[in-house]
């Protein structure tokens, strides 16, 4: 039997700083890891999690000016892949967020590595939290959209990502509501139902096929924008030519 002698890569979300709020899941990989390429915002006590043992490396930036490029962290994380290391990239708050995990994710499809997500805590919804004040108020707020301070000017516009949380089972309201906020019915978007449970489905399609798609249970999430396109990875790995996709787990 041929045992492949590729490790595995781990993007995980260090969350906004204190050890106690790491999910069990992060502290176990940190602790099972032959290499750890951490931001630079990782606090002392995180670090101070991982074993002696542990290859350590700092790849973070700060004020955007960085030690290492995004280009040489994705070949790091490649190279030391590709030795046969499992490496965890340990990333302040939640990878997905503002954490160029897309670049990494694509640098790892690309050479065919396998990989897995663990979510933080982000540094937004700590926040939050310690200001005891709720994101969202049906009183106040019902619409939020997260940016950085370089895009943030324009960030209502159709290049904005938009996260619905309970979109409910009728779609068609709030397409026609992105429709006049002109975006186009070509707009991919996806509705993720039962996230991170065994029972997780995903319904990938546009924003004008989606009222016709046939909604997927409750609690489900909706995220509609162009990140979502996703012709690169088709071209590595097709998907079925209809217009909405649906399966139990997508790579």
């Amino acid at each position: 039997m041929k045992v492949s002698l590729i490790g595995k890569v781990f993007l995980v979300g260090a969350g906004p700083g204190d050890p106690e709020l790491l999910t069990m899941k992060a502290v176990r990989v940190l602790r099972e890891a032959d290499v750890v390429l951490h931001d630079d915002l990782i606090s002392r006590e995180i670090l101070g999690l991982i074993p002696r043992t542990v290859t350590i490396i700092s790849v973070g930036k700060r004020c955007g000016a960085a030690r290492v490029t995004q280009e040489e962290i994705n070949a790091m994380i490649v190279a030391y892949a590709s030795f046969g290391r499992n490496v965890v990239r340990l990333k302040s708050g939640d990878p997905m967020l503002f954490g160029r995990a897309g670049e990494e994710i694509d640098a790892l499809h690309a050479r065919g590595i396998e990989f897995e997500v663990i979510p933080g805590i982000s540094v937004a919804f700590a926040a939050a939290a310690a200001l005891q004040t709720s994101l969202t108020d049906r009183r106040k707020a019902a619409r939020v959209i997260f940016s950085t301070g370089h895009r943030s000017q324009g960030a209502s516009d159709d290049r904005a990502t938009h996260v619905v949380y309970m979109p409910g089972s009728d779609y068609s309201t709030i397409v026609n509501q992105l429709l006049q906020e002109k975006f186009s019915a070509e707009t991919p978007c996806a509705v993720v139902s039962a996230v991170s449970h065994e029972t997780q489905s995903v319904l990938r399609t546009t924003l004008g096929a989606l009222p016709n798609s046939g909604a997927l249970p409750a609690p489900s999430i909706l995220l509609v924008g162009e990140v979502l396109r996703h012709d690169e990875i088709q071209a590595l790995a097709p998907l079925d030519a209809g217009s909405a996709n649906r399966s139990g787990k997508v790579i």
